[in-house]
């Protein structure tokens, strides 16, 4: 494995023959904390966007496709935690990892690396996606699984009722060109609210609705970007009209952007969205505001977070899938 690249080492790492831990102490996994849907779900994305996978990265697409379909009931919600000791720690419901669920399953219904996980990715989809949820970001995450699966067969029904339903959540953004977002507050994935929106609008020939998520996107890059370098909205958030923080920076917020930002090159052909898939690339090999590699090199994980004080040695999965799914589009720019 090539040093400048992350690859699924550490990924394995984080995986047993149950799923995928949460947490690390720097790259040793911490099993006490148990699995979550949210980070399997993430890792079926990432295992199912892989062009031409090993052996072993079928094996984990296999993996986490079990576990999700071990984690909904007969309604289409999730479970999200599991003990180590397999025992769920909660009811089904369709909180953000219902979500995530959602588009690990749309992700792998459309580009699953065998036609056994496609088949049985798409059954469970199918039962999900008569669910909607009344947290946004949920209903943002599920859009973007729905997307998948209308981008693989435009005659899914149900996906294209959701990604509508998706793209509603989102909301209108205001009209103050300060501040021209739908919500007073940006939290986390902030990136996914606009994309689900462009795919949408694409995806439904919506030419408006394409243009209303772009401007969405735009100004989320151009208040993140720094004299050419990603400062992404730390963990705590950026309330309009608050002096916004720099620190802990997260590894999803520019995961988030890089998806973003490939959809919109995708939909539109317009070159300064690959540049910022570039920017998502660079703050990882330590373009950002430490002046850090945000990822281990010899382990393959992603550091969980950029602190005042540099990164956050932890390796935990959100991390790692971040970094793995930034760099996946990566290599389809090279």
């Amino acid at each position: 494995m090539s040093p400048g690249v992350p690859g699924f080492r550490h990924l394995v790492r984080l995986s047993d023959d149950t799923g995928l831990f949460e947490h690390a102490r720097h790259a040793i996994p911490r099993r006490r904390h148990g699995y979550c849907t949210d980070d399997v779900a993430r890792g079926l994305v990432v295992t199912s966007r892989e062009p031409s996978p090993a052996p072993e990265v079928v094996r984990l697409a296999e993996c986490y496709l079990a576990f999700l379909s071990h984690a909904q009931d007969a309604t289409g919600s999730f479970r999200n935690r599991l003990g180590h000791d397999r025992r769920w720690a909660d009811a089904a419901s369709t909180g953000d990892w219902w979500g995530r669920a959602m588009w690990g399953l749309g992700t792998a219904a459309a580009r699953g690396p065998a036609s056994w996980i496609r088949q049985e990715a798409l059954h469970a989809f199918t039962l999900g996606a008569t669910r909607r949820s009344p947290h946004p970001r949920a209903m943002v995450f599920a859009g973007l699984g729905a997307a998948e699966v209308l981008r693989a067969d435009p005659g899914r029904t149900a996906a294209a009722r959701l990604l509508a339903d998706a793209a509603t959540a989102v909301g209108v953004p205001a009209e103050d060109p300060r501040w021209p977002w739908p919500q007073s507050r940006l939290t986390y994935a902030n990136a996914a609210l606009a994309e689900v929106v462009i795919a949408a609008g694409d995806l439904g020939g919506d030419r408006s609705l394409v243009s209303r998520g772009l401007r969405m996107l735009e100004w989320l890059v151009d208040i993140q970007t720094v004299d050419k370098r990603l400062s992404v909205v730390p963990v705590a958030g950026w309330r309009q009209h608050i002096a916004r923080g720099h620190h802990d920076q997260q590894p999803i917020e520019v995961a988030a952007l890089a998806d973003a930002c490939a959809t919109a090159s995708a939909v539109t052909g317009d070159p300064r969205w690959r540049e910022g898939v570039l920017r998502a690339v660079a703050w990882f090999d330590g373009a950002n505001d430490q002046d850090v590699p945000m990822w281990d090199h010899e382990t393959g994980g992603g550091y969980d977070g950029l602190t005042d004080h540099g990164p956050n040695l932890n390796q935990g999965a959100e991390s790692t899938l971040a970094l793995i799914s930034t760099m996946q589009h990566a290599a389809t720019l090279s």
